[in-house]
């Protein structure tokens, strides 16, 4: 999976770079630019000094101008009559023939090579048979433009690091809409799907978005009216047939009162039912978010634990299945009795559901630290650990069981125990079955 990236880094480093190609391109121009005038004035300044040399008359004046300029711009020259030095500078090489000329490429200017370094050399000859040369060392032609280079390079870095900061400032100020329009989509809950307002300045870029944002958060808010309207009818659909078996069992008591005993477990199973159905419909509704919605009361586990044993106790011994229980005293939290009822229901149904004829189940609560274990494991045949992994999911049955069921107790009992802070785990179990453990926070008596 691709590693995200930062928008707002990625204008900061587009312009900045757009702003160094800029700026390395202009560097550029300048090199050429300053190349070009630096040879020719130099070369202007090389040829007035052969022109000074040729003169009929130097005069004194015109000998300390030469001097003054070959001193600035260290130049050496040399003035010959045939083969007789006239008059030349302190360093003055050598008298550089043709032939040893590297490149001579305009004349009367050309390169040679000496002394490790690049020369600049000028040659002129007037009719009397006077011959000057004057060179340049290319290193000293070009040390003022090289420092010249350095200094708007460092100049062109600052400008480079202000950019940077002004961007950095300016790119983030312009973001703060899109943070802005971030917290509103964060703060969004079920219980407020209201349209995003378009924060000022507006973004046309971000339009778009909002607006298909908005009609998203339009069709979520109808879909969920429409499903609580479904649970509320589904709620009334349901509990009129409770209501009524209700009703028949009050008849039956006072028709039969030598059947009060049998009928009274009916009634509380009806009871049950009606509380049952009231947690899941309030399950239906409530956000994993919202627990603290969710009405709670301070109870035993140990004794919701025996009841539920109690409950499912009939359809143990139909299956011959034998349930052994260790339950550790004093182990009280705080949370919705019915809910915890139906999931810890739904466990041990699943455990009975599951094991094979005259099977065994063992029920171990413990107290560890400030949380409450509670593991239920059956025996059997072994459980695959694909099957385990899938354990949870919606409608998921494992192929090949013979048991009916809808596929939704597991994930009702993951959702109830969400809803409590607590965790659900699924493992192999020693015994060849499914072990379930159970976390929850313990409330301190």
């Amino acid at each position: 999976m691709a590693q995200p990236i930062s928008l707002q880094r990625q204008l900061v480093k587009s312009s900045l770079l757009s702003s160094i190609l800029a700026g390395l391109l202009a560097l550029l121009m300048f090199i050429g630019v300053s190349v070009y005038q630096t040879m020719s004035m130099q070369d202007e300044i090389m040829d007035e000094m052969a022109d000074m040399l040729l003169a009929d008359d130097l005069t004194v004046s015109n000998g300390q101008a030469l001097a003054e300029l070959s001193d600035e711009f260290e130049i050496r020259y040399r003035l010959d009559n045939a083969q007789q030095l006239l008059t030349a500078s302190e360093d003055a090489p050598e008298k550089i023939t043709v032939d040893h000329l590297s490149l001579v490429s305009d004349e009367p200017y050309g390169f040679y090579w000496s002394e490790q370094k690049l020369w600049r050399i000028y040659t002129a000859q007037d009719n009397h048979g006077l011959q000057v040369q004057v060179t340049q060392s290319m290193s000293e032609r070009f040390h003022a433009f090289w420092q010249s280079i350095l200094v708007f390079s460092g100049v062109l870095f600052l400008v480079w690091c202000v950019q940077w900061l002004l961007m950095h400032f300016a790119i983030r100020r312009k973001f703060r809409v899109i943070r802005q329009v971030s917290e509103q989509i964060s703060n969004k809950s079920v219980n407020d799907l209201a349209a995003i307002s378009t924060p000022e300045p507006e973004l046309i870029e971000l339009q778009p978005m909002l607006s298909q944002l908005n009609a998203l958060l339009a069709r979520l808010d109808q879909s969920l009216v429409a499903e609580q309207r479904f649970t509320a009818d589904a709620s009334h659909e349901l509990r009129s047939p409770l209501s009524a078996i209700q009703m028949r069992l009050q008849v039956l008591k006072r028709k039969f009162p030598e059947l009060e005993s049998e009928l009274k477990p009916i009634q509380q199973d009806v009871s049950r039912g009606v509380q049952v159905l009231d947690n899941l419909l309030l399950l239906a509704r409530l956000d994993p978010e919202q627990r603290e919605s969710l009405a709670k009361a301070k109870f035993d586990l140990s004794h919701l634990m025996r009841d539920v044993i109690k409950a499912l106790q009939p359809f143990a011994d139909s299956k011959q299945v034998e349930i052994n229980m260790v339950l550790a005293e004093q182990t009280y939290v705080w949370a919705n009795e019915q809910l915890l009822f139906s999931a810890l229901r739904n466990l041990l149904d699943n455990a009975i559901r599951y094991s094979p004829e005259q099977a065994q189940v063992f029920i171990n609560l413990t107290i560890e630290k400030e949380q409450l274990r509670l593991s239920i494991e059956n025996s059997g045949n072994g459980v695959d650990a694909g099957i385990i992994q899938r354990l949870g999911e919606r409608f998921y049955r494992a192929l090949g069981t013979k048991t009916q069921g809808s596929g939704l107790g597991l994930s009702i009992c993951q959702k109830i125990v969400d809803l409590h802070a607590g965790q659900l785990f699924f493992s192999p179990s020693d015994l060849g079955g499914l072990k379930v453990e159970l976390l929850l926070n313990m409330l301190e008596v």
